[in-house]
C-alpha cells in the first residue's frame, strides 16, 4: 500500500514545534516512572500503582523514562488503558529506545519526547525465534496502534506501518521494510519533539522547578514479581504437589499440607495479580484436583477420574502460564515450567523415600521406626505391671488360653500358662510383660499354705 504523507500530518509537525504548553506552576510534583527492560506483566501493577499515586498526590505530570527492547504485547494493553485513562499528563521520554511494545505504550501517553540518537518502531510481535507472530495478534497490534495515533491526532499509517511491513509511505518506508524512526524522522513527521535530558523535558513542560520524585516498586510487587518468576514457579509447584501428596498419607492435616496450600496460593495469587492467570484457569486446576481426590478418596484404583483429574490439573497450570494473548515463546516458557516441575517431583519423591527411612535423629523422636529395636528402646503397647506378679486371683472367664481374671477390685485380661483353666479356678501370676499377663491354676495345697488372693 502506497500514501503520500498528507498535509495534516505536516501541519501537526509545524505545531509540535511549538512551545508545550505550560502547566498550572501551583502543581509542583513530577512523578518519574522508569519503563526499562523488558516490557513484561508485571511491570504492570507497578504502573498503575503510579499513576494512582500521581492523581492522589496532584502530580503536575507522570514521566516514562524509557528504554526497552520491547516485551509482551498483553502486558503492553493493559499498560496502555491506564495510560490512556489517566487524569494526569503522561508524557514519555524515549531515552535511546522505544521498540515493539513500548512503542505500543508511547503512543499511549499524551506526547512523545525523544533524545538525540534514540529510536521508536519495529512493533511487529514475534515469537521467540524472531519469527513474525500470528495474523491475529499482528492484527490486534496494528488496530491498537493505528487507534492510539488516531486519539493523539497522528497519521495512523505511521503507527500501523511500525507493525506491518507491507504497508508503504511514501517518504517515510517502503514495501517490505517495517518502519523505525530515529528521533530526527519522528520529529520531522510529527511523531515527537526532541529534547536533550529530563531537566531540558521540564522546562519545556514549564514545570523546571518542580520536584521529581522516581517510582520505584513496593515490596508486595517485588514479591509478586519474584514468586511469578518461570525460573520459583517450578519449585512452587513441586512443594504445593509434595505437600498435598503426603497430606493424603497422613490422618491429619498438618504442616505437610499447610505448606503445600501456601505454595500453590502464591504460585495462582501472583499469576493471577499480573494477568497471566485466570479464574477460569484456577477453576479447571481446582477441578482437577477434585477429581483425583475423588479417585483417591471413594474409588480404588486409578480410573477415569484420576486421568481426568490428572488432565485438569496440568491444563489449569498451563493455561495459568500464557496470559491474555501468548506467544510461542510464552508457549514454550509454560511447557518448561511444567516439565521441570514433573522432574522435580520426581526426583523430590525419591530422596525422601530412599532417605527418609534411615534418618537416625527422626528415628529417635519417634516420627520414623527403624528397621528393629532392641528390648530397652523397643515399642511398648502399655505399662508393665510387675507388681502383679505373684498375686493371687480368680478366672471369672474360663482361660483358654486367654480370659479375664480378678484380682481383688481389679479385672485384668490374663493368658494360661499351658493348660485350660475354667471359670472360678485360683489363679497366680507367674509374669507380666507389657499388655500380656501369664497365670496358671493354682492347687488346694498352694491355697492353704496362706497364699492371699487380694493384690
Amino acid at each position: 500500500m502506497i500514501r503520500r504523507i498528507p498535509l495534516f500530518m505536516a501541519m501537526t509537525a509545524a505545531l509540535c514545534a511549538l512551545p508545550a504548553p505550560v502547566l498550572a506552576q501551583a502543581t509542583s510534583l513530577v512523578i518519574r516512572v522508569p519503563v526499562t527492560g523488558v516490557v513484561e506483566l508485571g511491570l504492570a501493577p507497578f504502573i498503575e500503582r503510579s499513576l494512582e499515586e500521581a492523581a492522589a498526590n496532584g502530580a503536575a505530570a507522570v514521566i516514562l523514562d524509557m528504554d526497552t527492547p520491547g516485551g509482551r504485547v498483553d502486558a503492553a494493553e493493559r499498560i496502555s488503558d491506564a495510560l490512556t485513562d489517566s487524569p494526569v499528563p503522561v508524557y514519555t521520554l524515549v531515552n535511546r529506545r522505544a521498540y515493539s511494545a513500548g512503542a505500543l505504550i508511547a503512543l499511549s501517553t499524551d506526547r512523545i519526547y525523544m533524545r538525540p540518537g534514540s529510536v521508536i518502531g519495529a512493533a511487529t510481535p514475534v515469537d521467540g525465534s524472531g519469527t513474525k507472530a500470528s495474523e491475529k495478534i499482528v492484527s490486534a497490534m496494528r488496530s491498537q496502534m493505528r487507534a492510539l495515533a488516531e486519539e493523539s491526532d497522528l497519521d495512523p499509517d505511521v503507527a500501523a506501518a511500525m507493525v506491518d511491513e507491507d504497508i508503504e509511505i511514501e517518504g517515510v518506508t517502503e514495501v517490505g521494510k517495517l518502519l523505525t524512526l530515529t528521533t530526527e524522522e519522528a520529529v520531522d513527521i510529527g511523531y515527537a519533539l526532541e529534547t536533550d535530558d529530563m531537566a531540558a523535558l521540564l522546562e519545556e513542560l514549564g514545570i523546571a522547578e518542580a520536584t521529581v520524585t522516581t517510582a520505584e516498586a513496593n515490596w508486595a510487587e517485588r514479591v509478586v514479581r519474584f514468586f511469578s518468576n518461570p525460573v520459583v514457579a517450578p519449585f512452587l509447584l513441586s512443594l504445593g504437589f509434595l505437600g498435598i501428596l503426603t497430606e493424603v498419607k497422613s490422618p491429619t492435616f498438618g504442616v505437610a499440607g499447610l505448606a503445600g496450600v501456601l505454595a500453590l496460593s502464591l504460585f495462582f495469587g501472583s499469576h493471577l495479580i499480573i494477568g497471566l492467570a485466570g479464574l477460569e484457569d484456577l477453576i479447571i486446576f481446582a477441578v482437577g484436583l477434585g477429581l483425583i481426590g475423588v479417585e483417591v478418596l471413594l474409588i480404588p484404583g486409578f480410573g477415569i477420574f484420576g486421568l481426568l483429574g490428572g488432565i485438569g490439573v496440568m491444563a489449569g497450570l498451563y493455561l495459568s502460564m500464557l496470559g491474555g494473548l501468548p506467544t510461542s515463546p510464552d508457549f514454550t516458557r509454560a511447557g518448561l515450567v511444567l516439565s521441570t516441575t514433573v522432574v522435580l517431583i520426581v526426583v523430590s519423591a525419591w530422596v525422601v523415600i530412599r532417605t527418609l527411612p534411615g534418618a537416625s535423629r527422626l528415628a529417635r523422636s519417634g516420627i520414623l521406626l527403624t528397621d528393629s529395636t532392641d528390648r530397652e528402646s523397643g515399642y511398648e503397647s502399655a505399662v508393665s505391671r510387675d507388681d502383679l506378679v505373684g498375686v493371687v486371683g480368680k478366672a471369672i472367664s474360663d482361660l483358654r488360653p486367654a480370659g479375664t481374671a480378678l484380682f481383688g477390685d481389679e479385672r485384668i485380661d490374663v493368658v494360661s500358662e499351658s493348660e485350660w483353666i475354667t471359670e472360678g479356678m485360683p489363679v497366680k501370676v507367674v509374669s507380666a510383660e507389657g499388655y500380656r499377663h501369664v497365670v496358671r491354676a493354682m492347687d488346694q495345697s498352694e491355697l492353704t499354705e496362706g497364699t492371699s488372693t487380694e493384690a
